[in-house]
């Protein structure tokens, strides 16, 4: 069986969600698949191919690599506009087409198509994008290509619900298949020189509630600071040794965190550090004391997931998909109701054996989810349409 995957998402080099995910399920199935052969189609008028292609075509016998370098634009307008060309004729055939995120895409009707959708953030909240996403969105027409679709993957069964409610999508169509976590996410020792390290490159403070997560409104992040700001006020002495971290890079409308922050009676210790590299952030998971994210919509949520997986007590939204991930590990509050948070803020900075508590059921809950249980599902699809 010849499988043609579109590694387009991979050409931005930042280490999204979805950019995870498909990093880890092709090493997964070039690894574990040595019977079907994968063509990786690939275009960018000015980035390379990423160094992890190149890898993989090199190391497994059973990869090929399709490159070209047609302008994105004109190219994207010809999938759309005249459904040419062909993908799978482009990359020499295929039995089986997959597309690991949405993107501007046509292949042939003899040709079975997968795609995997991660959420639906841009039609229950179009409010949160740019009107240059909102129209990209458009243009591109997820309806359509999941109903042309012949399997889809969901990352959680909230995606498969509202898969089946906004766009009619029959159930029997969707497998629900949850993201793994790296193996790299775990409880570390309090004498690991890697923690002085990123503590030191990051310049983090002692004591700290974090949060990662791209600056932009889906995220809440304004709710968070004005949480942490009413943890401040209450003047208690075990509350002022905190700092809030929040990490991640700058996303739409980053400005109104930015200025939230320099009103922010507390700003001083209101920290920013950016961009985390990949390689330090099990550190700086063990290094925090608690863990927030009360994203308004999440497909799946990478980032609570990694932070139990790492020994922290998290809070997290009870909206999409996130009570599904979390389960009974870690405290879920309302996204939209403030004071919730910063309910929970307290009770887990002041109750040491609740937190011990969370600790350890969020290190066992965050065995349940791995890339080799993503990889062997995700298999069996495509095996199921030849």
């Amino acid at each position: 069986m010849r499988i043609g995957i579109d590694v387009r998402c991979l050409a931005e080099g930042k280490r999204t969600g979805v950019e995870e995910y498909t990093l880890a399920l092709l090493a997964g199935l070039f690894k574990l698949d040595q019977e079907n052969t994968y063509v990786l189609f690939f275009n960018a008028w000015k980035q390379a191919v990423p160094d992890f292609i190149v890898e993989c075509v090199a190391k497994y016998p059973q990869v090929t690599l399709k490159a070209f370098r047609f302008p994105n634009k004109l190219f994207n307008l010809s999938l759309w506009y005249l459904r040419f060309p062909k993908l799978d004729r482009l990359v020499g055939g295929t039995d089986i087409f997959f597309l690991p995120n949405l993107n501007f895409s046509a292949v042939s009707d003899e040709t079975k198509l997968v795609v995997t959708a991660h959420d639906l953030s841009f039609e229950l909240f179009p409010e949160t994008f740019s009107w240059k996403q909102r129209i990209w969105h458009f243009f591109i027409n997820f309806r359509h290509l999941l109903r042309r679709a012949d399997r889809i993957i969901a990352v959680s069964r909230s995606t498969k619900d509202d898969l089946a409610v906004q766009y009619g999508i029959p159930q029997k169509k969707i497998a629900v298949i949850p993201s793994g976590i790296g193996t790299q996410f775990r409880l570390m020792s309090r004498n690991d020189e890697a923690l002085i390290r990123v503590q030191e490159k990051y310049h983090l403070p002692y004591k700290f509630i974090l949060s990662l997560a791209t600056l932009e409104p889906r995220k809440n992040i304004l709710a968070l600071i004005r949480s942490y700001e009413a943890l401040r006020r209450l003047g208690h002495p075990l509350f002022d040794k905190y700092s809030l971290v929040i990490a991640g890079t700058k996303g739409w409308k980053c400005e109104e965190v930015f200025a939230a922050i320099a009103r922010s009676p507390y700003k001083e210790s209101i920290i920013l550090p950016g961009f985390i590299a990949d390689e330090d952030k099990t550190a700086l998971y063990n290094l925090a004391s608690l863990f927030v994210y009360p994203s308004l919509y999440e497909g799946f949520g990478f980032p609570p997931l990694e932070a139990m997986a790492c020994g922290v007590p998290v809070i997290v939204s009870h909206s999409s998909s996130l009570p599904e991930i979390v389960g009974e590990a870690g405290i879920l509050i309302d996204p939209y109701q403030p004071d919730e948070l910063f309910q929970a803020l307290q009770q887990i900075l002041l109750d040491q054996a609740l937190a011990d508590m969370l600790r350890q059921k969020g290190i066992e809950r965050a065995e349940f989810f791995s890339w080799d249980k993503t990889v062997q599902a995700t298999l069996v699809v495509l095996r199921s349409l030849v």
